[in-house]
């Protein structure tokens, strides 16, 4: 079954959204207890916690139910992945006007409370993060997807407006990218894409081979089967427009919207409300 193609003027919009580079007020007191502009989201494997990465540092929640800060970090967080079991990779920008605008590649490999910077500190800023078989990003400072084996030295590929990316469980050359004319798919690893071709998702997942998972700019959840020829609606993601996604296996599945972040543990049937967000 083939999802109905969204209004351009539509999917422009979510897409010009997410490719805007945003900036935060960092000392507003209302950012240590809500969550806005989410660019994240990930599990960490050690423990099943959640984690959140919006404008002003790392969130996940507390025992309370309510979005606790990690660390001490109020970076303005664009790119961010769950690499490994306390293992995360981001891309931002400093809170501080002292360092350079752009955080280029950074790890954390104590489940966010403190990062290090990898690489390309003050040249990149990755808007699109995803590392299965190797690390691949979307800097919108060069419009170019980069691609590193680990981290520290960088191919640059492909020139394209994108939103979201996602590689193939099975094949590190198999690249899914979201644009406003629809799914672009690579599969050379990046360096051509054919262009992009309905239905237009503004974000992907694919933490298995017949699970490709991908929502739309109307928050509508899609899974395909086959690697994204063919697609088949799952459900409705509450809360409106959508800010990231993240499949964690076929059916658990993690969606921010403009009104919270949601999780599905039933492929998409019925969700739940994780924590709150701040239009």
């Amino acid at each position: 079954m083939k999802v109905r193609a969204l209004a351009p003027a539509l999917a422009a919009a979510v897409l010009a959204a997410g490719l805007t580079a945003c900036t935060s007020d960092s000392d507003s007191t209302e950012a240590a207890v809500s969550l806005s502009h989410v660019h994240g989201l990930g599990v960490d494997p050690s423990d099943g916690r959640l984690y959140v990465a919006p404008h002003d540092g790392l969130f996940t929640p507390n025992a309370k139910g309510e979005p606790q800060l990690v660390g001490d970090s109020r970076d303005d967080f664009m790119g961010f992945t769950v690499a490994g079991p306390k293992t995360f990779l981001a891309s931002g920008h400093p809170a501080s006007d002292d360092e350079p605008p752009h955080r280029g590649l950074i790890e954390s490999t104590d489940a966010g409370k403190t990062w290090k910077t990898r690489s390309l500190e003050g040249e990149a800023d990755f808007h699109a993060l995803d590392a299965v078989h190797t690390i691949y990003g979307y800097d919108s400072i060069s419009g170019k997807l980069r691609v590193s084996k680990e981290g520290a030295t960088w191919d640059d590929r492909a020139a394209l407006n994108l939103l979201d990316l996602a590689i193939s469980p099975d094949n590190a050359n198999t690249v899914l990218a979201t644009t406003e004319d629809g799914i672009a798919t690579s599969t050379d690893g990046g360096r051509t894409f054919r262009p992009g071709a309905e239905p237009v998702m503004a974000f992907l997942s694919w933490p298995k081979t017949d699970a490709l998972y991908g929502v739309d700019p109307n928050g509508s959840l899609n899974r395909s089967t086959d690697g994204g020829t063919t697609w088949k609606p799952v459900g409705e993601v509450p809360g409106g427009r959508p800010q990231a996604l993240t499949a964690i296996s076929p059916n658990h599945i993690l969606v921010a919207t403009q009104d919270g972040i949601y999780e599905t543990r039933d492929g998409g049937e019925t969700f739940t409300k994780r924590l709150p967000i701040s239009r």
